[in-house]
């Protein structure tokens, strides 16, 4: 199968008449875009309310900041009450694509697929794409996912159960943390599978003693 070994980055077209707005989840303030084609993006929390609006204005200059439609808001609604750990499917929202690599696309489809507490990983996308050498083009398509939560990102791992990258704030700490609310178990049953996961703690500081002078 011919696909392309080096993914272009991707873009939108047409962003004109862009609407957004903040919501609060139980990860933070998050806030999502749209338009009359569907939903353009997704922003994950930044360090406050104020960072996270001014991320969607950096990325989407001419958003302007609106209520959300019936539609959208029932969007947020998913997105909050999957974000608290309820099972909510949303494989079927609305995304505006258009402008978005074709190799970007069928990765985001088939991310769309795994359900909440389930993972693949890249190489297992890069086998359906046909071309399990792939993985790498995959980890980079993965990483400009304009659409955090609605396409998950968070549960495609790496070889092995390996968590793998994730570009969002908060790094790999917040991919383990989605996962864990979702009650998914990198790399299968372990002796402790019946803990969540979490990220791991920072390192203590060591202390000198005594004797060490």
């Amino acid at each position: 199968m011919d696909l392309p070994r080096t993914p272009s980055r991707t873009y939108h077209s047409n962003m004109s008449e862009l609407d957004f707005a903040l919501f609060e989840t139980a990860v933070g303030t998050c806030a999502i875009v749209w338009n009359s084609r569907g939903i353009v993006a997704v922003q994950l929390p930044e360090g406050s309310e104020r960072a996270t609006r001014g991320r969607i204005l950096r990325r989407f200059a001419a958003a302007r900041e609106a209520a959300p439609p019936a539609d959208v808001g029932s969007v947020i609604d998913d997105i909050v009450a999957l974000v608290s750990g309820e099972a909510r499917d949303l494989s079927g929202v609305r995304i505006d694509a258009d402008g978005i690599a074709d190799f970007h696309r069928r990765v985001y489809d088939i991310a769309r697929t795994i359900p909440p507490g389930a993972t693949l990983t890249y190489g297992e996308i890069a086998e359906q794409l046909g071309d399990r050498s792939l993985a790498r083009d995959v980890g980079a398509a993965l990483s400009q996912n304009p659409w955090p939560i609605i396409v998950p990102c968070h549960r495609v791992l790496g070889a092995g159960g390996k968590s793998g990258g994730f570009s969002a704030p908060g790094g790999v700490d917040t991919k383990l943390r989605f996962l864990a609310i979702e009650g998914a178990q990198p790399g299968g049953p372990m002796l402790f599978d019946r803990l969540p996961i979490m990220p791991r703690p920072p390192r203590a500081r060591r202390r000198r003693s005594v004797a060490e002078g």
